[in-house]
C-alpha cells in the first residue's frame, strides 16, 4: 500500500471514491458534481488530498482543509474527509492515510489537526482514539445552516 499526494492525474479515481464517500453519508450519487468539486479544490489549491493505492487500485483518500488558530497564531488542518473502500477496510488503510495527514501537518508547522465524525460512526471514533485523538470536552461545536434542503 502506498500513500501519495493527489494531483489532477488522480481526479477521475478520486471522484469515484468521493462519490462513494458522500453516499456513505446518505447523499445521492452525483459523480459529475463530485468531479467538479474536487477539480475546483485542486485548481484553487484550497485543500490537500492524500490517496492510498494498492498496486494500481485506489483504496481510500483523506482531504484536509487549512485553517488557523488566532490564539496560537499557528496553522491548523481540518481533516474533513476520510474514506476507505469497503474491500480495503480493517486492513490499516485508514491508519496510513491518517499518518500521511499527521506527517503533512507537522511538515507545514501546524499546531493541530481537528476533525469530527457522526455520533453513530463508532468505527471512526475507535480509529481516532487509537491514534491519540481526544474528544473535546472544553468546547461545544455549533453549526449554522445557511442552505436548507
Amino acid at each position: 500500500m502506498e500513500v501519495v499526494l493527489a494531483n489532477f492525474e488522480h481526479l477521475e479515481e478520486i471522484s469515484k471514491l468521493f462519490d462513494h464517500y458522500r453516499m456513505f453519508y446518505n447523499q445521492s450519487s452525483d459523480l459529475e458534481s463530485a468531479r467538479a468539486f474536487l477539480k475546483d479544490r485542486l485548481q484553487k489549491m484550497d485543500s490537500t488530498v492524500f490517496v492510498a493505492y494498492d498496486r494500481d487500485r485506489m483504496a481510500g483518500f483523506t482531504q484536509l482543509y487549512p485553517s488557523f488558530s488566532s490564539v496560537s497564531m499557528k496553522r491548523i488542518w481540518i481533516l474533513n474527509d476520510l474514506f476507505v473502500e469497503e474491500a480495503y477496510r480493517k486492513q490499516g488503510v485508514a491508519k496510513l492515510l491518517m499518518s500521511a495527514a499527521e506527517n503533512f501537518a507537522r511538515e507545514t508547522g501546524a499546531i493541530r489537526i481537528i476533525l469530527s465524525t457522526q455520533v453513530s460512526n463508532l468505527a471512526a471514533q475507535s480509529l481516532y482514539e487509537s491514534l491519540g485523538y481526544i474528544q473535546s470536552k472544553d468546547f461545544y461545536h455549533y453549526a449554522y445552516q445557511l442552505l436548507r434542503k
